[in-house]
């Protein structure tokens, strides 16, 4: 899976002469937390998030009057207070290789650039999207956490024993075990019956952490 396929676009962006009051006005219109900054040929200058221009604003409890307030709120515009130093990716970067990147560098978001112009974006709440689907956490079945021997084959058989059981597998991650020996299995199946599905792959596994039916809420 690549960025291309999972960022948000067309994207929401904002030119650097916009005032900071105007920009967090619009990203709440539009329910957003960050707005690359564009010149007028839709190059990237700068991405502004919701945290930069709260922090920008003066506080609640200064001295200032309601239009002091008003004339330095939109005295101050987005490139005074905006990310200069912005990290991207293009559309060809791999999901994991996004998310990796958020995570050492601590940010909420990344530009997606093609031919130097900003053509999406791609954000922790996509990054979550893909998370749920992954578990299968929207899918109707039985919901299985097991540990597997870290050993080629181990996983093969699992899934045989679930397949053979009459279940059929909605979704499948493997996490860190409780050593290098092991690994955490979590799987969604559809069909099958859960104590006839637990009974199979009780043989395959060194642990049932839980096992239940799941509903759509």
């Amino acid at each position: 899976m690549l960025v291309g396929d999972r960022m948000s676009h067309p994207v929401i962006t904002v030119h650097p002469e916009l005032s900071i009051q105007e920009a967090l006005f619009r990203m709440r219109r539009e329910n957003v937390r960050r707005f690359p900054v564009v010149d007028k040929r839709g190059h990237l200058m700068g991405i502004i998030s919701e945290m930069d221009l709260l922090e920008a604003s003066p506080s609640d409890v200064s001295s200032l009057s309601v239009h002091e307030l008003n004339y330095l709120l939109h005295k101050i515009t987005v490139d005074e207070i905006m990310t200069k130093n912005v990290i991207t990716v293009d559309e060809d970067t791999t999901i994991e290789e996004a998310a990796r990147i958020m995570v050492d560098k601590k940010i909420g978001g990344l530009p997606v650039l093609s031919k130097g112009e900003v053509v999406g974006i791609i954000t922790e709440t996509d990054l979550f999207k893909i998370f749920f689907e992954l578990l299968g956490s929207h899918e109707r079945g039985i919901r299985i956490s097991v540990l597997v021997p870290n050993l080629p084959g181990e996983l093969a058989k699992l899934t045989k024993a679930i397949s053979d059981s009459g279940g059929n597998i909605l979704s499948l991650g493997t996490f860190l075990g409780e050593s290098t020996e092991n690994r955490e299995i979590l799987m969604t199946v559809e069909n099958g019956d859960l104590a006839d599905i637990k009974q199979a792959i009780e043989p395959f596994v060194e642990e049932i952490l839980d096992i239940r039916e799941t509903r759509l809420v």
